[in-house]
């Protein structure tokens, strides 16, 4: 079976799924006289094999043509990308985007494009950002031989594997910034090789990037960091001269050799880092482990010290990257969700380097679980993946070393709720026993009952209450009452 056949029949598969919806809303739209193809991502997928209940149709209709087609068929409909062309429309349990043939551009200063309506649908396609997004499937006849449109060769590309742009890089880049980022992204999801022209155009073009909106660049990042060959997007970011603008933090580790004084520099230990942990993931591709990951050495470049001899430190890196990647996520506009796991996680990941050595006591590993919290199991994989020495008998110890560790908190949770640990008495019991208000003594004392269950576990109430006392004592803060 050629490639070409393979594709196809895997086309005809997806289709044959989704086709009695499809259908049906092309026989709407051809008895108004309109036309409406499956497009873009839709075809690409389907050709894959990989097609979901996410669908993107094209048609000459104007969006409130659309509206008043669809009136009394849709379940739902909903009108938040109509300033774009684009009407929602929902129909057991697909989800259908309809947009109206476009060709839109963007103005040389201009962060947001402006929409225009296209006239035919050979214009359409030929304003798509890749050849591999330019085809598109007529309805509702979809089986006759003429309903394949592929005017730009990206059945071809598809099945060599290639990203290229229908007309030149330039032209395209120059219509939409953003999709020199998507190149990257569609090469991270689909593991496609990125053509040298377009390689080219974002090199020479990638200060135009500056005029995209932050969203819109956090969006396509997210996209290509949880895709399947992330390792190969970040690169071409990086050698393109994008990551400048998107993540210049991670090109700027190119320049630094690590403190083990390995063969490889910090960015490559940093994408092996990533693709290690890719390999622990459990539930499918986790944003905040990757981003972490990513993200985790930023902060050696600012604290790199040559030490007599000739030997390189770090120190502190791990609070300063912690520091830095909160404000370049900020920066990206992503939420409290992603920002504050994956800035604990950095901050937490060199804590461990002292367990082997010096050993911890039951203490340092229950504040190792308090502070990790419920990014434990990230902080897991994180720090395995973070070994990356070609030194057997050193990435064996390390392991070894780790494996100890979460015996000793597996054991320590069966003695006590580990990943909950609070001090024995409560606040409400703390200003009862000493009298005291609301306020920062209560807050001390509670933190000073926290350090002794740390120290020494769960204490007997009579236990907890005495040093309770004798610590208000020696504080000054105890009351006859």
């Amino acid at each position: 079976m050629s490639a070409l056949t393979e594709v196809q029949q895997n086309a005809v598969r997806e289709l044959m799924r989704v086709s009695p919806v499809a259908v049906e809303l092309g026989e709407r739209f051809r008895a108004a006289g309109h036309a409406l193809h499956l497009v873009g991502g839709s075809v690409r997928d389907a050709l894959l094999g990989r097609l979901g209940d996410d669908l993107d149709l094209t048609t000459d209709a104007r969006p409130e043509q659309v509206l008043a087609l669809v009136e009394g068929w849709a379940e739902q409909t909903w009108e938040t990308g109509i300033a774009f062309g684009t009407v929602g429309i929902s129909k057991r349990g697909f989800k259908l985007e309809v947009t109206t043939y476009r060709a839109e551009a963007y103005e040389p200063a201009s962060r947001n494009p402006v929409v225009t309506y296209g006239e035919s649908l050979d214009a359409d396609l030929s304003r798509r950002d890749f050849t591999v997004n330019a085809m598109a499937i007529a309805l509702p006849d979809w089986k006759a031989p003429t309903a394949f449109v592929d005017p730009h060769g990206g059945l071809d590309d598809l099945a060599a594997r290639v990203i290229r742009t229908p007309g030149t890089p330039e032209s395209s880049f120059g219509d939409d910034p953003l999709r020199m980022l998507r190149a990257a992204r569609f090469a991270s999801q689909l593991g496609f090789e990125v053509d040298p022209a377009v390689v080219a155009a974002m090199s020479a073009m990638a200060e135009r990037l500056s005029i995209i909106s932050v969203e819109r660049v956090r969006e396509e990042l997210t996209r290509l960091v949880l895709g399947e060959h992330p390792r190969v997007g970040l690169e071409l970011l990086v050698d393109t001269g994008l990551a400048d603008s998107v993540l210049p933090e991670l090109p700027a580790l190119r320049l630094e050799i690590d403190e083990h004084h390995q063969h490889k520099d910090v960015y490559e230990h940093t994408l092996q880092v990533l693709e290690r942990a890719i390999r622990l993931e459990e539930d499918g591709p986790d944003l905040v482990l990757r981003l972490a990951a990513i993200l985790h050495d930023i902060g050696k470049p600012p604290t790199r010290r040559h030490q007599p001899g000739g030997g390189v430190s770090f120190h502190h890196h791990e609070v300063v990257g912690a520091k830095m990647a909160k404000r370049r996520l900020k920066t990206l506009t992503f939420g409290k969700d992603v920002i504050e796991p994956v800035c604990r996680l950095i901050d937490l990941h060199l804590r461990f380097h002292g367990y082997g050595t010096a050993g911890w006591t039951d203490s340092a590993v229950r504040r190792y679980v308090t502070d990790a919290g419920d990014q434990l199991t990230r902080l897991h994989k994180l720090v395995r993946s973070d070994c990356t020495t070609r030194n057997r008998r050193r990435a064996a110890t390390l392991a070894a070393s780790y494996d100890d560790l979460e015996v000793r908190i597996a054991r320590l949770a069966e003695q006590e709720e580990l990943s909950r640990i609070r001090p024995d008495l409560d606040g409400a019991e703390v200003m009862r026993l000493l009298d005291l208000p609301p306020g920062p003594q209560v807050g001390a004392a509670l933190k000073h009952l926290l350090g002794l269950r740390m120290e020494h576990g769960p204490l007997p109430r009579e236990e907890a209450e005495a040093a309770l006392l004798a610590w208000a004592a020696e504080n000054g803060l105890r009351t006859d009452g």
